[in-house]
C-alpha cells in the first residue's frame, strides 16, 4: 500500500472513531431524555392521532345533523333561516355568523356567540333546526389530553401545568427524534437497506428493535413536522421566534393562532336580536338583511368555491386546494346595503395569516389531502409506540447486562 493509500486509509479509520463517538454521545442523550418524557410523548401522539380524522368520524355517527335531503327548491332566504335559529336561542346567545358549503346537500352551519365554537345545523330548504353541535366527550377528552395533559385551561393567564408539561416533552421529542436519526445514520448503501428493513423470523427483540428503529425513520419527517408547529401552541417565545423566521413581527397581547370570539357590544347584543327590535316606533334594521345578497354575488364570482362564511360586515371563500387548508379570500361589504367594500384576496394577504394557516395545515397533515393525513395519523401512532418500543429494548437490554454481571460474579467465586 503506497503511502496515499495510508493516508486514506489513516483518515477513514479517524473519521470512523469521531462517527462512533458523537454516536455514542447522542445515544446517551436518546436514551436520557426518551426515559422520563416517553410515556408523555406516547399520550401526545395517540392523542393526536385520534383527533385527526374527528370530523368524518362526527360527520360519520351524526349524518342527520351535517346532511340534509336536497330538493329542487333553491334554499330559504338566509335572513329568514338565521331569524328562526335566533328565535330559539335564549337572550344571552346570539347569530354571529353562518357558513355555507357548496355541497347542496350539507346543512348550513349557524355560528353562535357562546359557548366558543358553539353552532347550530338548518336545513336550508326547509328550515328545521337539526341541532346543536357537541363536540362528542371522547374527542374532548382527546383534545384536553393533547393539549393539557387533561389539565384545566387557565383563563387567568396563570401557568397551566399541563400546557407546561406538553410544551417540554415536545421540545425534548425534537431532539429525541434528531439524536435518532444521528445514531441510524448508516455508513453504506447497505447498511441503509438494512436499517430500514423490520425482520420478522428472528426472534420478539429483533423485531421489536427493527420496529422502532425503521418506523421511526420511515416517520421522521412528518413527527419532526409536527413536533415543531406544535410547539407554536405551548411557548409563545417560540411562537415569536418562529414567526420571525418567516419575516413576520408578532403583535404583543396575542395569545395564540387563533382570533378569540368577540363577546363585546360589537359581536355581542348589539350584533344580534337588538338591532331587530322596534326603536321608537320603527323597525329597527336586520343584521342578516343583506347577507343573501352578498353570498349569490360571491358564489356567482367564485364558482369553484369550497365554502363560503358570512358574518357581520366580512365574508371569507375558501377553495377545494391543496397547501394551506385556511386559506381564504376575505370580503368586507356594507351590512345596510350588501355592498362590497373591500376585497383581499388571499393571494394579497399579510404573511402572519398565511403561515398560522400552514402551521395549522402542517400540524394536522391536511396539507395534501387525504393522502397525508392518512400519512399523519399512522405517523402519529408510530410516534406512540416509539416510547414503548424504546423501553422494552432498554429493560431487556438492562437485563442482559445484569445478568451478565451476575454470571461473571459467579464464575470469579
Amino acid at each position: 500500500m503506497g503511502v496515499c493509500g495510508q493516508y486514506v486509509l489513516m483518515q477513514t479509520l479517524f473519521m470512523n472513531c469521531i462517527e462512533d463517538f458523537m454516536k455514542k454521545i447522542f445515544r446517551q442523550i436518546h436514551l436520557w431524555l426518551s426515559v422520563p418524557f416517553g410515556l408523555i410523548i406516547t399520550l401526545i401522539c395517540f392523542s393526536g392521532a385520534m383527533l385527526v380524522f374527528e370530523n368524518e368520524v362526527m360527520e360519520l355517527t351524526r349524518h342527520d345533523l351535517y346532511y340534509v335531503k336536497k330538493v329542487e327548491a333553491a334554499p330559504l332566504p338566509i335572513e329568514q333561516l338565521l331569524e328562526q335559529v335566533a328565535a330559539t336561542l335564549p337572550d344571552s346567545i346570539l347569530v354571529t355568523g353562518v357558513n355555507i358549503s357548496s355541497d347542496p346537500e350539507r346543512a348550513y352551519q349557524v355560528n353562535l356567540s357562546k359557548p366558543r365554537r358553539a353552532s347550530m345545523y338548518i336545513d336550508p330548504y326547509t328550515g328545521e333546526v337539526k341541532g346543536r353541535y357537541e363536540r362528542s366527550p371522547f374527542f374532548m377528552t382527546m383534545f384536553r389530553l393533547h393539549r393539557w395533559l387533561l389539565d384545566s385551561v387557565k383563563q387567568d393567564g396563570s401557568i397551566s401545568w399541563g400546557k407546561m408539561i406538553v410544551g417540554v416533552s415536545t421540545l425534548l421529542f425534537v431532539f429525541v427524534l434528531l439524536s435518532g436519526l444521528v445514531i441510524w445514520w448508516p455508513r453504506t448503501k447497505k447498511a441503509l437497506k438494512n436499517g430500514l428493513k423490520i425482520t420478522v423470523d428472528k426472534g420478539w427483540r429483533r423485531f421489536w428493535y427493527d420496529s422502532h428503529v425503521a418506523a421511526g425513520m420511515y416517520a421522521f419527517l412528518f413527527l419532526l413536522a409536527m413536533a415543531v408547529t406544535g410547539l407554536t401552541w405551548s411557548f409563545s417565545w417560540y411562537r415569536t421566534g418562529f414567526y420571525k423566521v418567516f419575516g413576520v413581527e408578532m403583535q404583543q397581547g396575542g395569545s395564540g393562532h387563533g382570533a378569540a370570539p368577540q363577546t363585546g357590544k360589537e359581536g355581542g347584543r348589539e350584533n344580534g336580536r337588538k338591532e331587530g327590535r322596534q326603536r321608537d316606533g320603527k323597525p329597527a334594521f336586520s343584521p342578516y338583511a343583506h347577507w343573501q345578497q352578498v353570498y349569490e354575488q360571491l358564489a356567482e364570482q367564485n364558482p369553484g368555491y369550497k365554502q363560503i362564511s358570512l358574518s357581520k360586515g366580512s365574508a371569507h371563500v375558501s377553495f377545494n386546494a391543496l397547501g394551506n387548508q385556511r386559506a381564504s379570500d376575505s370580503y368586507k361589504f356594507n351590512p345596510r346595503t350588501g355592498e362590497i367594500t373591500e376585497v383581499t384576496l388571499y393571494k394579497d394577504a399579510g404573511n402572519a395569516s398565511k403561515i398560522r394557516g400552514w402551521i395549522f395545515s402542517v400540524h394536522v397533515g391536511s396539507w395534501g389531502g387525504m393522502f397525508t393525513r392518512i400519512l399523519t395519523f399512522i405517523a402519529a401512532l408510530i410516534g406512540a409506540s416509539l416510547p414503548l418500543t424504546g423501553y422494552y429494548l432498554w429493560i431487556k437490554r438492562s437485563w442482559r447486562k445484569k445478568r451478565k454481571s451476575n454470571c461473571s460474579a459467579m464464575e470469579r467465586a
